[in-house]
């Protein structure tokens, strides 16, 4: 029997099988192929609009920078605030507007790609006194994704505290005055608003700056006489490359005298005497007592001075605590005065002894004077003050000088004078914290923890 011919044909049946096997698979591979190339095209729309998303979320975050209200607010009025400080942040710096309907603020549509359709929009709702949710949708043509986020509410000092000294009115630098820093030069840089006087800053003399100057008023002037400088140079260098016209207008922060008032349980009023050696204890001197401390004076914990008062250390004074006066932000009379004449040491207040007069003073750190309403007046030496300094109307002269831990704040719009051989270095390293009395700034901190992706 010839097998050969009984097998005839079956190559071509099985060259068909394999033929028709191998189209299904290029048919499906092909299929295979435009659905991956479908699902990749899907995958690259959604991740496009979960970018419009995480930019809108930069842009927000931009935005919550710009947000402040004062850190006094109580906590049933803080959204109410929030919402219109976003807002007018927002309306500054965009055409868009966002509303708010006391339970939320809307954000709405945000174009950020019209060629390809890509925007964004958010919600924003408080979830409790200290935490707001914020919904930020990102939109690629037909597709959305939508992430949630936290703010939370955080607290930050004023930028007046970024200055050696920042002064609402003119300042006035004559004789040999220095100002520098302890660690570094910007430590001792000045702001000046002198929104009422063209006049920003005079020196005359052999007085220095050792770091920048910054004037908010874009119209003001600065006139250097002898051989004073700024920033080490002197004449038009100094003013060209270290003096800046128009500055961004600094945050001055809002005293609270009240903050210490519970403290001052002693009384001196004009039948004590205070011309002798004595040492004090958290005390309140009556309005129109009008004290002269000429001893050596020991004074602990919290000195509350009410208003109208002169008060004079003419003597010796040691001072572990923090001088506070409840004078009105608005009175540049002059006629509320602290007066220091005499040698000054200060100390701060956690090295008061830990006994339960001081329990709660001696977390009070960063303050030295708070006096809003008191012209302050040093004229005698000192090492080092404290903390910061703050009243209406600042003045050093004679051979007041040392170290100061903080910041000068002067309210006035009147013109702050330093003069005589007054050399102050500013030593603000290491401050993180609002010097106490001090109202802080309530401002929204985003939490990055709280990232998620959500289906709405």
């Amino acid at each position: 029997m010839n097998l050969c011919k009984s097998h005839k044909g079956a190559v071509l049946i099985i060259s068909m099988i394999f033929m028709l096997i191998f189209s299904a698979l290029a048919v499906s591979m092909a299929t295979i192929s435009g659905t991956n190339t479908q699902i990749a095209a899907n995958q690259r729309k959604v991740n496009c609009a979960r970018a419009c998303a995480e930019s809108g979320l930069d842009i927000i975050r931009l935005w919550s920078n710009q947000v402040a209200i004062p850190g006094d607010t109580p906590e049933s009025q803080r959204f109410d605030l929030i919402a219109g400080s976003f807002q007018s942040s927002v309306n500054s710096i965009s055409s868009i507007t966002p509303y708010y309907d006391s339970s939320s603020i809307t954000i709405p549509t945000v174009t950020l790609d019209s060629t390809v359709t890509q925007s964004f929009s958010a919600q924003i709702t408080p979830i409790d006194s200290e935490t707001l949710q914020v919904n930020i949708t990102g939109m690629y043509g037909e597709l959305t994704k939508t992430i949630s986020v936290n703010f939370v509410f955080g607290t930050r000092a004023h930028t007046a505290f970024d200055f050696g000294i920042a002064t609402r009115g003119p300042l006035s630098l004559t004789g040999n005055v220095e100002l520098g820093g302890a660690n570094v030069s910007v430590e001792s840089g000045v702001y000046i608003e002198s929104e009422d006087s063209l006049l920003a800053l005079s020196m005359t003399g052999n007085c220095q700056i050792a770091g920048d100057v910054s004037i908010a008023n874009p119209s003001a002037y600065v006139n250097i006489e002898g051989n004073s400088q700024i920033g080490g140079e002197t004449g038009q260098d100094a003013i060209d490359n270290h003096v800046s016209f128009g500055a961004p207008s600094t945050e001055f922060p809002t005293p609270n005298p009240a903050h210490f008032e519970d403290y001052a349980t002693n009384i001196v009023d004009s039948a004590t005497d205070t011309s002798t050696d004595a040492t004090f204890e958290n005390i309140r001197i009556v309005a129109g007592t009008d004290p002269n401390f000429s001893g050596n004076i020991t004074l602990n914990g919290i000195v509350f001075i009410e208003t109208p008062n002169v008060v004079t250390f003419s003597g010796n004074t040691t001072i572990t605590g923090i001088i506070v006066g409840n004078g009105s932000l608005e009175d540049n009379s002059g006629s509320n005065q602290i007066n220091f004449l005499g040698n000054v040491d200060s100390y701060d207040v956690n090295t008061l002894p830990n006994e339960p007069q001081f329990a709660g003073i001696r977390n009070e750190t960063g303050t030295f004077v708070l006096a809003p309403g008191f012209h302050l007046s040093f004229g005698g030496n000192f090492s080092t003050l404290s903390g910061a300094i703050a009243g209406n109307g600042i003045e050093f002269f004679g051979n007041a000088g040392g170290t100061i831990n903080g910041s000068i704040i002067n309210y006035s719009d009147e013109e702050m004078i330093l003069s005589g051989n007054s050399d102050l270095c500013f030593n603000r390293s290491g401050i993180t914290q609002i010097p106490a009395g001090f109202v802080p700034e309530i401002v929204l901190q985003y939490e990055p923890a709280s990232y998620s992706e959500i289906q709405l």
